[in-house]
């Protein structure tokens, strides 16, 4: 190997033993990850069935879908105190037992009221897995690769949006119809639901074969077992400062663990509003109407249903193929022009769907179609944005909230934004069956308006982080005005 100084140069690469069980272990947390965004679109090709068998409206629709949301937000919330107590491991595997009885219970659900049940009570085991999967990444990756590691979080959601529209669809063609009859008596519908068991049960299985995060070993006093957990994972010369920084962390967050986010913006500090709303802005763009409802969506405006399903896969290929871009480009081109570069596909892609949608025909049935050439047209629309959405706003929002927040305060601040972020998404999901029903060119006019604003936000009130150190990035969202108060 060739060395710097003491470690090796090539130390974290994968061919290396350090970067190998680095690139494991994350890779097996990620699982969590993948959960995320199995359990986010699973339900995209089961919504007809679900409102027709059950004789839904489309607000009734709407909260059964977006329910989960809930569960996940407060799933989220108390991930972090229950890692804290118990440990990282015992916690995924709460959220892997929660998200596998979820997958059962919502399979052989007999009414929508305990279908919403069992969609809480995987929503629960969704936002530990959200909160837990990269706080363990983070904390388990040597600090010279953590960056890349994390990321893994980001991809894993989307190759699980991929494979649960991707199991959707072969489950719906096998049976002829998602409202089928598939095996065991079951419509194929339910059948997309019990499929969360297997990844529910490998996400379980790999929290009793995974080491405990160090971090929390060190907090707990548990030297000898984080010492001997990282004498694997980083090269011996490196192994002191990595345990020292480490602990020097834990301690300036105990010094912190009282310290408040309240400031004089609406009773926030000015930097956790920033955060607040580039989470609203993520989700208000409606990128989750795409995942939730693009089946229901496709067939409402003239295509079969095999096709519909056809059309999500490939859209959440898609989405995979330009998150992969999106991480290579992150630190190459940095966080504003990537972010303004999507606000602005975005817009015009969500313009453009309106515009479709101001042509669209409703037969003697009540059937929404699109005549030629404006189907073919909203499909490309949806595509670019997935694109621009994908390539941008969904990881980057990630990363920048990763970055801007202090030491003193990130903690807060993170579940804030997030808590935010779920709420936001929550109301996008719950309002889309009631207001497509009533307008769609005005509901993706609202969502390309918000794509717009989002760049006018971005160019005016968010600086460029790329490079930067992460206690550094605070001091670029300090105003004038509030320098006295700071120092």
């Amino acid at each position: 190997m060739n060395r710097t100084g003491t470690i090796p140069a090539d130390a974290f690469s994968l061919r290396s033993p350090y970067g190998r069980r680095a690139i494991g272990l994350s890779v097996a947390a990620a699982v969590g990850g993948f959960l995320f965004g199995f359990d986010s679109s699973v339900i995209n090709g089961a919504v007809d069935s679900i409102s027709q068998d059950f004789a839904l409206n489309e607000v009734i629709t709407g909260f059964v879908v977006a329910i989960a949301l809930l569960g996940c937000a407060v799933g989220a919330v108390i991930a972090g105190n229950l890692s804290d107590r118990w440990g990282r491991l015992r916690v995924m595997f709460l959220g892997a037992i929660m998200f596998f009885v979820s997958s059962i219970g919502a399979g052989l659900a007999f009414s929508p009221w305990d279908l919403a049940l069992w969609r809480v009570i995987g929503g629960l085991g969704i936002g530990i897995a959200s909160v837990v999967a990269p706080a363990y990444i983070a904390e388990i990756a040597p600090r010279q690769i953590r960056g890349g590691l994390a990321s893994l979080q980001q991809l894993a959601i989307t190759i699980g949006i991929f494979a649960a529209l991707l199991s959707d669809a072969l489950l719906a063609n096998s049976a002829g119809g998602a409202d089928n009859v598939l095996w065991l008596g079951l419509e194929a519908w339910r059948w997309m639901f019990l499929v969360g068991v297997i990844p529910s049960a490998v996400y379980g299985i790999l929290s009793f074969t995974l080491p405990e995060s160090p971090r929390y070993l060190l907090a707990k006093g548990r030297s000898d077992e984080a010492r001997a957990i990282f004498a694997r994972l980083v090269p011996s010369a490196d192994l002191e400062q990595t345990i020292r920084e480490l602990q020097n962390a834990i301690e300036a967050d105990r010094k912190n663990a009282g310290v408040s986010i309240r400031g004089p913006v609406l009773g926030l500090q000015r930097i956790v509003w920033v955060g607040i709303i580039l989470s609203v802005f993520q989700q208000f763009v409606g990128i989750n109407v795409i995942f939730y409802y693009s089946t229901s969506l496709w067939q409402s405006v003239g295509f079969d249903e095999s096709d519909s399903f056809t059309i999500s896969v490939v859209t959440s290929i898609t989405n995979v193929l330009v998150t992969l871009i999106a991480i290579f480009l992150v630190d190459r081109v940095g966080r504003k022009p990537i972010l303004l570069t999507g606000s602005v596909m975005m817009t015009l892609s969500l313009g453009l769907m309106a515009l479709c949608f101001v042509f669209s025909e409703t037969d003697a049935d009540g059937a929404v179609t699109l005549p030629a050439p404006w189907g073919p047209i909203a499909l490309v629309a949806a595509n670019v944005f997935v694109v621009g959405f994908g390539a941008s706003w969904g990881p980057l929002v990630w990363v920048l909230l990763g970055e801007i927040f202090p030491s003193r305060i990130r903690g807060k601040a993170l579940g804030v934004a997030a808590g935010a972020q779920w709420i936001a998404n929550f109301l996008i999901t719950i309002s889309f069956p009631a207001m497509s029903s009533w307008s769609l060119p005005l509901t993706y006019g609202m969502y390309a308006l918000f794509a717009a604003l989002s760049f006018v936000y971005v160019a005016w009130r968010v600086p460029e982080t790329k490079g930067m150190d992460i206690e550094q990035t605070e001091t670029l969202f300090v105003h004038r005005k509030d320098a006295p108060a700071a120092s």
